[in-house]
């Protein structure tokens, strides 16, 4: 049967202000994605058509997305072409063209300057949790009620007047969980806004990979030494409840 010359493949290109460069942070890990530059504009091709569709590409500011028709360049939905399609371009994958800027260390470290706004976002994406951070005072009887086995996975420390338990699986009391990437614990439900943010706080701030980052949704974050961790016991727990009453 012959084929319906309507059921063609779309190719889709998009063109940006370089102004506006900063914003394709968002979609910098879209690995299949291609750019080329000129004076004053930013060529983009390879979505597919779920990204032409998605909620990164609608929030982008002064970005065009066109389909490319033979030769011609047609905004989405368009009858009429816009443009003819450029030639001669150097396309470069996105991943290696885009570099963003992170600011030189500081003491509080999480004020990150204007080029990049470090930011969390609610994430549909689900993620086993790693992590659990409860208050001391609501859990005494539970970890005294806990089979040794069960406590003797977990690694803990005390951060001010709370408990943060690390292990897999982390244990069953209602407090606030975290998941791992990168050597951060993002609370559960959140992700970076941009993600391939994730690897490169981690390349800047924490390359030994000795320290967890532990993040709250409103981006403000403790830096916790792995080897402040110790193992989970009915015994480390009473010392360490004991030494709280004392301070």
């Amino acid at each position: 049967m012959a084929k319906d010359p309507s059921e063609h493949i779309k190719e889709f290109w998009a063109e940006i202000p370089r102004k506006d460069e900063e914003y394709l942070g968002s979609i910098r890990d879209w690995n299949n994605l291609h750019i080329a530059l000129e004076k004053d504009v930013i060529w983009l091709k390879g979505f597919t058509d779920e990204q032409a569709d998605s909620p990164e590409i609608l929030q982008l500011p002064n970005f065009i997305l066109y389909e490319l028709r033979d030769g011609l360049l047609f905004r989405k939905h368009a009858l009429v072409p816009s443009k003819k399609v450029r030639t001669a371009m150097l396309w470069t994958p996105i991943d290696k063209a885009l570099r963003l800027t992170l600011p030189l260390s500081n003491n509080n470290f999480f004020g990150i300057d204007e080029k990049v706004e470090v930011t969390l976002k609610p994430s549909e994406e689900e993620h086993p949790a790693v992590a659990l951070l409860i208050s001391i005072a609501e859990i005494r009887d539970f970890i005294i009620a806990q089979p040794k086995f069960r406590l003797e996975i977990i690694d803990w420390m005390v951060i001010d007047d709370k408990a943060l338990f690390l292990g897999n699986p982390v244990l069953s009391f209602p407090g606030k969980t975290f998941w791992e990437r990168d050597g951060h614990l993002l609370p559960a439900g959140f992700d970076f806004e941009f993600k391939n943010m994730s690897s490169l706080l981690q390349r800047k701030y924490n390359a030994a990979l000795d320290q967890w980052l532990l993040w709250n949704e409103d981006t403000s974050v403790t830096v916790i030494n792995k080897s402040d961790f110790r193992k989970l016991s009915v015994s480390s727990f009473r010392l360490t409840e004991k030494a709280q009453e004392w301070n």
